[in-house]
């Protein structure tokens, strides 16, 4: 074996086109693509992983691993004291998803605008009832919506609420980051409270950490607009469940979209199945037919700067957690 050669454990379900651009892009690669259930057993001679399991007993069966890649924007599985501790780099897919997330939060804020989501249930029962619906439809354009994120998901759903006439709150931790946005207003975390009453819409696009855990909780709620629509598709526990359950039940927020929950998968007893106007999603907002098409690229630029000891792309903080 080639003294340069690198064994890379990838433990997603990797289409064969995608594997040979990666083999293409560096032949001296052992790229092993792995059933995420034999991890594991792979897991000892790889120098990279491309993959979601990053937890302490993959890291202790990985003594020579020296970066992972996660697919996903998030890192909250990954065991970041663990490889800080071994000089593990970790690097994320953010980028990826900036389209289709968007995308689905977009369709949240339709349906609720124009209704579908009740409509659907009258078509359930075959029914015809303009009337039960007329009355609670509205339109977007005109109306304010704040993102709580402004990455590239938070961006990415700015630039659709713009193109829908709508006015656009941004909020980020870093104020300080010179990156142009389609939003009209880019405030800081500690502004939440204070400004969150202004928004009709609020969109959650954070990364879960030690930050943003509980975020919303039962003031930031109760400090939105009454009558306001409240989307996430971060991570359930930013948000206290109990309170928006309350607030919905209330009538003080007229509608959720949610994506992510507490726990995962939602209990069939969970309040939220039956709270009033909401619609659920079982955390599919970041799939999508192009996610490899985006990724695969990505990977293969980050595996040149790793050979080259370039910075890599989307490195994460790993005391902040992004």
């Amino acid at each position: 074996m080639p003294i340069d050669q690198l064994t890379i454990i990838c433990s997603i379900d990797l289409p064969e086109r995608f594997a040979r651009m990666i083999t293409e892009a560096d032949p001296d690669v052992d790229l092993r693509i792995v059933p995420r259930g034999e991890l594991g057993d792979h897991l000892a001679d790889a120098d990279v992983l491309i993959g979601w399991a990053a937890e302490s007993r993959h890291l202790d069966a990985a003594p020579k691993l020296r970066w992972i890649q996660t697919p996903t924007a998030g890192v909250d599985g990954v065991d970041r004291a663990a490889i800080k501790a071994r000089g593990i780099l970790l690097t994320n897919s953010s980028g990826v998803h900036a389209v289709n997330i968007p995308e689905h939060i977009l369709g949240y804020m339709l349906a609720f605008s124009r209704q579908f989501h009740r409509a659907f249930e009258q078509q359930q029962r075959h029914e015809w009832n303009g009337d039960a619906i007329r009355p609670h439809t509205f339109e977007l354009m005109g109306s304010t919506l704040l993102v709580a994120g402004l990455g590239h998901i938070g961006e990415g759903l700015a630039v659709r609420a713009k193109a829908l006439g709508m006015r656009v709150i941004g909020m980020r931790r870093r104020l300080t980051i010179e990156r142009a946005s389609a939003a009209d207003e880019v405030i800081g975390f500690g502004d939440l409270k204070s400004r969150i009453g202004e928004a009709d819409h609020v969109a959650i696009t954070l990364p879960l950490t030690a930050d943003t855990e509980g975020m919303f909780d039962a003031g930031v709620i109760a400090a939105m607009k009454p009558g306001a629509y409240l989307y996430n598709i971060g991570r359930g526990s930013i948000i206290d469940q109990d309170a928006l359950i309350a607030a919905l039940e209330t009538g003080h927020l007229a509608g959720a979209g949610l994506d992510v929950t507490t726990p995962e998968p939602l209990p069939a007893d969970s309040p939220l199945w039956t709270a009033p106007n909401v619609i659920i999603t079982p955390h599919t907002s970041g799939w999508s037919p192009k996610n490899l098409d985006r990724g695969v690229p990505l990977w293969i630029e980050n595996l040149r700067r790793f050979r080259a000891n370039e910075p890599l792309v989307n490195l994460i903080d790993l005391d902040a957690g992004y």
